[in-house]
């Protein structure tokens, strides 16, 4: 029997958003423009599986995701399904870790992986995040300080970031 994944759209201050659920946990969780028909990003993640628009069956996960948004210290609850490679999921690990208010840069987390001078690696680990905000790959920024790229744009992981700080304070960790 095929996996089934089941999704449906949501809207916040910073965008409509797409949320997909397996049968072990939310799976997807990004930011796009909503469209008709099944988006191509989960045809591609997930080819065997049975893909399902369920707005009714997923519309309190939508409404928990929306206020992560505007609040990204709640913990909503929700069960992840983190799909990617051991290593991938070791680092979003590590970035589920770090406070909220708080960032880290590259060269921090390849240091807690065991390889403190290739953080490139850590890069492509946290472009591949496809859970926004709860694997809070907008706390990742540059050994300077400064703010590198977001998958779902520049504008909304200052937002994000700004959003925090106003809740938690801010503090860089190292």
């Amino acid at each position: 029997m095929s996996e089934r994944i089941r999704y449906a759209w949501g809207q916040s201050s910073l965008g409509d958003f797409i949320a997909a659920i397996s049968n072990k946990g939310l799976v997807t969780f990004e930011f796009m423009k909503r469209n008709s028909g099944v988006p191509a990003v989960l045809r591609e993640r997930f080819p065997g599986a049975a893909i399902d628009v369920d707005e009714a069956g997923l519309a309190d996960v939508v409404g928990m995701l929306a206020a992560v948004v505007e609040r990204p210290d709640i913990d909503p609850g929700l069960r992840l399904d983190m799909r990617g490679s051991d290593y991938q999921k070791k680092v979003w690990g590590i970035l589920r870790r770090i406070p909220v208010g708080q960032r880290i840069n590259y060269g921090a987390i390849a240091a807690e992986m065991g390889n403190p001078r290739d953080a490139r690696d850590v890069t492509d680990a946290i472009a591949n995040n496809t859970i926004a905000i709860l694997i809070p790959c907008h706390r990742v920024v540059k050994k300077d300080g400064s703010l590198s790229g977001y998958r779902w744009g520049a504008k909304r992981k200052c937002a994000l970031l700004a959003r925090e700080q106003h809740q938690a304070g801010f503090r860089l960790v190292s």
